[in-house]
Order: C-alpha cells, then sequence, then structure tokens
C-alpha cells in the first residue's frame, strides 16, 4: 500500500476516499499533496474494485488554498516521484473516467475551489464557504478559472475573481458550483448515498460515458456528434449494455459485471 504524508485513503466496498489531510494548515494544497492526489488517482483507475472516489478534507475545512509558504520557497521534494503540477491536477480530474465526489465542508477556496470545480459531482454542508481570494494578495486564479468558467456564468465568476468575496453553499449551489446542500450533521449519510447510486451502476458505462464527455467538451457540435456515435456504438458493443437493455425487457434489475 502507498503510504501518504499530505493525504488519507480509505477503501470501502465501491468507493475510494482521499482525505486531504493537513489539518494544522486548513488542508492547504503544496507540491507534495499534488503529488500524493495524482498517484492515489492513479492507483484508483488501476483498481478494477473502485467504481466511485470520494475526496474529502480532514479537520475544519475542505481546503482552504494554495500553500503561499510553497509558493515563496523551495519546496522539499515529495516523498513518492513527481507525477505533474496543480494543472496536471486538475487535468487529471476533469479527465477522470471514474466520478470523483466532491465532500465538502467549511472552506473551499483559492486552489480548494479548483479541486472541487475539476470533481464529477459536488456534495456541500451549509456551513461550506467558495472563494477566489487570490486577488486579495495580489495574486489571480488563473489555472482555477479555467475550471470555474465551465460551470459558473461569466460575470458572477468576474466579480468572484475580482473582488475575493466569498460565496455561501447555496449560491455556491444556484451558480452551478455545487449539486446538492445538506445540513452538516447529514453530509457524510448524503455523500454515501450519492456514491452508493453511481457505484450501482455498470462500470464500462459510466467509464466510457465520463471518457466520451470529456473528448467532446472541447469540440465543435460537427465533430463531437460524429465523435459521440461512434461512442454509443463502442458502448453498445459492452456485457453491460446487453444486460441492461435485456433486465429492461424481462423487467428486472441488471447484473453488471464492467465488462
Amino acid at each position: 500500500m502507498t503510504v501518504y504524508a499530505k493525504i488519507h485513503t480509505q477503501k470501502e466496498g465501491a468507493v475510494l476516499t482521499v482525505r486531504l489531510a493537513y489539518p494544522e494548515r486548513r488542508n492547504a494544497i503544496g507540491p507534495q499533496m499534488v503529488t500524493e492526489l495524482l498517484h492515489a488517482l492513479e492507483d484508483a483507475h488501476a483498481d478494477p474494485e473502485i467504481h466511485v472516489i470520494v475526496l474529502a478534507g480532514a479537520g475544519k475545512a475542505f481546503c482552504a488554498g494554495g500553500d503561499f509558504g510553497q509558493m515563496t520557497s523551495s519546496p522539499k521534494a515529495p516523498l513518492l516521484g513527481p507525477k505533474g503540477d496543480y494543472a496536471d491536477l486538475l487535468l487529471a480530474m476533469v479527465r477522470a473516467q471514474k466520478p470523483i465526489v466532491a465532500r465538502v465542508h467549511g472552506a473551499a477556496m483559492g486552489g480548494g475551489l479548483g479541486l472541487v470545480g475539476a470533481s464529477t459531482l459536488v456534495v456541500a454542508s451549509t456551513d461550506a464557504e467558495f472563494g477566489t481570494p487570490e486577488i486579495l494578495v495580489g495574486l489571480f486564479p488563473m489555472m482555477i478559472m479555467a475550471v470555474l468558467a465551465r460551470l459558473v456564468p461569466r460575470r458572477r465568476l468576474m466579480e468572484m475573481m475580482l473582488t475575493g468575496e466569498k460565496v455561501r453553499a447555496e449560491e455556491a449551489k444556484a451558480i452551478g458550483i455545487v449539486n446538492h446542500v445538506v445540513a452538516p450533521d447529514a453530509l457524510d449519510e448524503s455523500v454515501a448515498a450519492l456514491c452508493q447510486k453511481l457505484a450501482a451502476k455498470s462500470p464500462s458505462t459510466v467509464r466510457l460515458g465520463l471518457r466520451a464527455f470529456g473528448q467532446q467538451d472541447d469540440q465543435p457540435l460537427e465533430e463531437a456528434l460524429p465523435m459521440l456515435r461512434e461512442r454509443l456504438a463502442e458502448c453498445l458493443a459492452t456485457d453491460d449494455a446487453r444486460e441492461g437493455l435485456t433486465a429492461f425487457l424481462e423487467k428486472r434489475a441488471p447484473k453488471f459485471t464492467g465488462k
């Protein structure tokens, strides 16, 4: 088992929870945490038993943002071999072929909000706050902007980035950052229920669907539709698709194998 210093991982059935574990700095993200997250995502995708990944934070916050201390000094070499930087992590999350569910409580700021934006689905507690405070210290949320621009209306995102003001969970839901907002004591139960729904689906269909969604995201319509036609044919050729269609006709629950 891979040993990490800035994250913890726990596998329960088909769900892998990856928890940011730097609570003394409210899980501020730096090069070492980025490297560990990239390793954890790669391992999760290589494990056929894992169908869903949960991204959570230890302590009082999800992730307070980038580790400014490491931005202004030479960081220690990661314990694990380097796999890329923060931009690579966001891209790996957006292009993930297993759903990533962000479990958000407390602060999700700057780089932490980038992780939320790059996740597949998001469940937040009512005490969660979101924001891009980089402008307050003379920076701008450059890489974070790329994932948020795909979710948040243009003018609202511009206001967030230029003012650095925080957004409460309910507004984050209204502007497309969050899927569900629940009471703090219902957060774990809500995340577990969502993961159960996702894990019950065909792993092969989910994988093909997420891959196709990522491909069409950057294509004009005249290129996306022919590509998606090919992906549909690929999906129809799977054992799970045949089982799903047969089960529907036989009025029974499907038994997916991931093939």
